[in-house]
């Protein structure tokens, strides 16, 4: 069965090489963007582009909005279709400008790989996403063991993520010159830390109060003291796999390396939540939970401020809208409050009720 066409896979690799160089695209981008060029290729039974006509973009979002996601069994999201529309939408509108095909791809027909308009405003809606309360993770802190390299490291990996709200994939390449305690902060050298877009920041321990920064602390001194770690290593270093005396491989300890993956690390966050009896939340929730603890916490346009570049946003308004949403039972329980103090009649003493009937409802429906 044929999987590709010799002309598409010249122009694609032309593409590629113009988003990552030109573009500035990183990778991961270019992979996603690859994904869904090929995904619409094989829709066409892999066609030369020059070949191309509105009504196999017209298809194509059919066959879309038909497929089922092989994991969850269930329609592709919103936002995934929307996504690949786009991406196959920006290559072809930079194919109508190269030559052998600006006599055949119009730069309008491009606009056929337009999702209907419901379709992204759904793929667009922001949706309220899980997060632990800061209770909850001190909570598993509190009854993460802490006997061998291996849990101490797992015990620090969690805290410092609260300390700091760092991405996952900045955890995997920290060292330990990095970390200043001293100073109470991390510094995330883009040259040697894989940060986001790949900015070189500082980021200080937030105060969500001393146990976790007192784990972090006695993690430092075991690497330096008893594992003999110097500032180069790393700071989470991988977990060593050896055979036993049964020939079977097992986890004996930590190596002098890097993660290669990201992997490890949201097991192990999957781990020790479960192993509390709390459902799993992933690295990257954790900002939403300093997101939600600054908005209570932060009392002047200054603290707000300085707490949105703590975790590494530009923009205030960008940690308040995509990590500070309000939960629904949160919104209902300020309204209902708000509504009570402004309401000096006898009705105020049901509110308590009020709240807990609203909330109960609220509750079944999640």
């Amino acid at each position: 069965m044929k999987k590709h066409h010799p002309k598409n896979e010249r122009i694609k690799h032309k593409y590629f090489t113009y988003l990552e160089e030109a573009r500035r695209r990183s990778i991961k981008s270019v992979d996603v963007a690859a994904a869904a060029i090929a995904d619409f290729e094989k829709s066409t039974g892999y066609k030369d582009f020059t070949s191309f006509h509105i009504e196999l973009a017209r298809r194509y979002k059919r066959n879309l909005s038909k497929t089922i996601n092989s994991k969850t069994k269930k329609p592709l999201a919103k936002a995934t279709i929307n996504g690949r529309l786009l991406a196959v939408k920006a290559f072809f509108f930079w194919l109508a400008g190269q030559p052998g095909y600006k006599s055949r791809i119009a730069y309008s027909d491009c606009d056929y790989f337009n999702p209907s308009a419901n379709d992204n405003r759904i793929a667009r809606a922001s949706q309220e996403r899980p997060s632990p309360d800061l209770e909850q993770i001190k909570h598993v802190l509190a009854h993460m063991s802490h006997g061998t390299d291996i849990e101490k490291r797992n015990r620090a990996l969690i805290a410092l993520t609260l300390l700091t709200g760092i991405r996952v994939d900045a955890l995997t390449s920290l060292k330990v010159k990095h970390i200043n305690l001293e100073a109470q902060s991390v510094f995330q050298d883009a040259k040697e830390v894989r940060t986001k877009f790949r900015k070189t920041m500082t980021t200080t321990f937030f105060p969500v109060g001393g146990e976790a920064r007192e784990i972090v602390f006695a993690w430092m001194e075991h690497l330096s003291a008893n594992l003999l770690f110097g500032p180069d290593d790393p700071l989470f270093p991988s977990t060593k796999i050896a055979p036993d005396n049964e020939g079977s491989f097992k986890a004996c300890g930590l190596e002098r390396r890097h993660w290669k993956s990201t992997g490890p690390i949201r097991d192990i966050f999957k781990q020790a939540f479960e192993s509390v009896g709390l459902a799993y939340y992933h690295p990257h929730s954790f900002r939403h939970t300093l997101a939600r603890f600054g908005e209570r916490t932060c009392k002047t346009p200054e603290e707000l401020k300085a707490w949105s570049q703590n975790l590494s946003h530009e923009k205030v308004l960008t940690t308040f809208t995509s990590y500070g949403k309000v939960s629904d039972h949160k919104q209902c329980e300020i309204l209902i409050g708000m509504n009570a103090r402004g309401n000096e009649s006898e009705d105020c003493e049901l509110t308590p009720k009020l709240i807990k009937r609203v909330l109960a409802h609220l509750q079944e429906r999640s």
